[in-house]
């Protein structure tokens, strides 16, 4: 008598799997959702690259913006005026940066909000529309 037991490589796998039906694979169908995602990546990327584009131009637009008006500041204060009318002048200069500069930045903030929402909008959609084809693909007689 042998003492030997059975190896677990010894086991015969394909076994466990003989009553095991994997349905049908339509690769076409396979190959066409995945040019879909493939598209649709690209299209979020686009929109994304663009909006970035779109953001670094109006930084551009600011800045240039901001040294015009720095330009005319020290235009202004090499003119003679009194001491009172200098502080008057200042304070109103540094009160309409900070407004501009609020303004901006929440300009800035939405331009770059909404590249991202639409590139995210195309993303979603087509993980919605993917996974229904997943669920079309495995309803039985294509219901």
């Amino acid at each position: 008598m042998s003492d030997a037991r059975p190896s677990f490589f010894d086991y015969d796998v394909t076994k466990i799997f003989a009553d095991f039906r994997f349905p049908p694979v339509n690769v076409e169908a396979v190959w066409a959702a995945q040019r879909r995602n493939i598209e649709a990546l690209s299209q979020a990327n686009q929109l994304a690259v663009e909006g970035v584009q779109a953001v670094a131009r109006r930084q551009f637009e600011i800045t240039r913006q901001g040294i015009e008006e720095f330009s005319a500041l020290l235009r202004d204060l090499s003119q003679p005026v009194s001491p009172e009318e200098r502080i008057s002048k200042n304070t109103e200069y540094a009160k309409q940066m900070i407004e501009k500069g609020v303004s901006h930045t929440r300009e800035i903030a939405m331009l770059a909000s909404k590249a991202g929402t639409e590139a995210a909008e195309v993303l979603h959609k087509r993980a919605s529309e993917s996974l229904d084809e997943i669920r079309a693909a495995i309803a039985p007689n294509g219901k």
